[in-house]
């Protein structure tokens, strides 16, 4: 599947995810199974989870390649995120991701 073309602006790159008002919570797991992360459709959180959602389903997984796309998606919150590590922790984590050791599964909740 061709992924969209993304713009540089979060919120018009939100628009084209699905919405994903029946996920309460998603919680992401490492190669090992051991839960790192969980990411509840709150305010707040709700755009991010419907990205990494979006992403594992896309692309399988939480890949290198998923990271990317995901930082695309983010926009100008990828930019603060780098000039602010720890304010957007869900993008942070993306920069992270940079072997395939590192993949992350999104398993629902």
């Amino acid at each position: 599947m061709q992924p969209p073309s993304f713009s540089d602006k979060f919120s018009d790159n939100l628009s084209l995810l699905p919405a994903m008002d029946a996920v309460a919570a998603i919680e992401l797991v490492d190669q090992s199974g051991t839960p790192v992360a969980k990411i509840e459709n709150k305010p707040g959180q709700a755009g991010s989870l419907r990205v990494y959602c979006w992403l594992a389903e896309t692309l399988g997984a939480i890949t290198p390649e998923a990271a990317e796309v995901g930082l695309k998606i983010y926009a100008e919150h990828t930019q603060d995120a780098r000039d602010n590590p720890g304010k957007h922790p869900n993008i942070d984590r993306l920069f992270s991701i940079k072997t395939a050791e590192q993949t992350l599964r999104v398993k629902g909740l």
